[in-house]
C-alpha cells in the first residue's frame, strides 16, 4: 500500500533524516496520546478523581520527559496543574451560613496602641 509523504528529500543523507525523523515521531506520538489519554480520563472523572489516577498521569508524564518526547518543564507545569485541580477539590468543604442578624456593636482597633475596643452604633 502506497502512503503519500508530503516531504521530498533531495540527496541520500536527508532520505536517512527523514526515515530517523519518521521513527522518532512514531515513537513521540505514542506518549504524547498516553498523556493526552490519562488527562481526558481525568477531566471525565469531574466528580471523584483519586490519588491513583493522578500518580499514573504524573508517571506518564515523567517518562514522556525522560524519553525526551515532551519538554521536563512542561510535563512539571502539567503535573502542578492538575495536582492543584486534585488537592483543590479533595479539600473543598462548604462554607457555613453567614448569621442572619448582625450585631450592632463593632470592634475598632485604636492605630496608636493596637488594642480593640467595643464601639456602639448610631443607628
Amino acid at each position: 500500500m502506497l502512503s503519500y509523504n508530503p516531504f521530498m528529500p533531495n540527496t541520500k543523507s536527508a532520505k536517512k533524516a527523514l526515515r530517523g525523523s519518521l521513527r522518532k515521531r512514531k515513537y513521540n506520538l505514542i506518549w504524547k496520546t498516553k498523556v493526552k489519554r490519562l488527562v481526558k480520563s481525568l477531566k471525565s472523572k469531574k466528580t471523584k478523581v483519586t490519588p491513583k489516577d493522578l500518580s499514573e498521569l504524573q508517571k506518564a508524564l515523567d517518562k514522556a520527559s525522560k524519553k525526551r518526547a515532551i519538554h521536563k518543564n512542561k510535563a512539571n507545569r502539567l503535573k502542578s496543574r492538575y495536582a492543584k485541580i486534585f488537592f483543590d477539590n479533595v479539600s473543598a468543604k462548604p462554607k457555613p451560613k453567614a448569621a442572619a442578624t448582625k450585631s450592632r456593636a463593632t470592634k475598632t482597633k485604636n492605630r496608636t496602641t493596637g488594642k480593640t475596643r467595643k464601639k456602639e452604633n448610631a443607628s
